[in-house]
């Protein structure tokens, strides 16, 4: 069976509890075995993502919005160089299994919208988009967690 990916959305410029609740939240991905993806980047989420999975010998990959793999963060595996900036945006949806989105801004909204039309269950990582999306939120779709645990334990429930 092949590994599940999980998507970590976020913002390049995060508060410092965001980034370590991203970091707990690439930790937990790691130990369940799983791989975490994400935009690669050396900044927020991002690189917080990576470095708590990496901090718990998981692997990881950085979908680039460039066309240099110099532009990862040091906590990336597999470095995928699109030169796609924000159209980045549907290969890290669609390569994930699951995506989780944490604080971010316009990018983050565009991965939830992205997911979401394209039929992954996406998990809000203490992100609040509003009632934009309620319909998914009915179809069980787009589900609101507090915490990084909370987070995993929900996604494991899907398997």
């Amino acid at each position: 069976m092949m590994q599940r990916i999980i998507g970590v959305m976020g913002g390049a410029t995060v508060s410092d509890l965001d980034y370590q609740l991203a970091y707990e939240l690439g930790a937990l991905v790691a130990e369940r075995g799983w791989i975490l993806l994400n935009g690669g980047r050396d900044a927020g989420v991002m690189r917080a993502s990576a470095e708590g999975a990496k901090s718990r010998g998981g692997t990881t990959i950085g979908i680039l919005p460039t066309a240099s793999k110099a532009d990862a963060n040091p906590f990336i595996d597999i470095a995928i160089v699109t030169n796609l900036a924000d159209a980045r945006n549907l290969i890290n949806v669609l390569t994930s299994d699951v995506v989780v989105a944490c604080q971010g801004s316009a990018g983050t909204l565009s991965e939830v919208a992205l997911a979401l039309k394209n039929g992954k269950t996406v998990f809000l990582l203490r992100l609040d988009v509003g009632s934009a999306f309620q319909e998914y939120r009915q179809k069980g779709r787009l589900i609101d967690v507090s915490t990084a645990q909370e987070c995993v334990d929900k996604i494991a429930g899907l398997e």
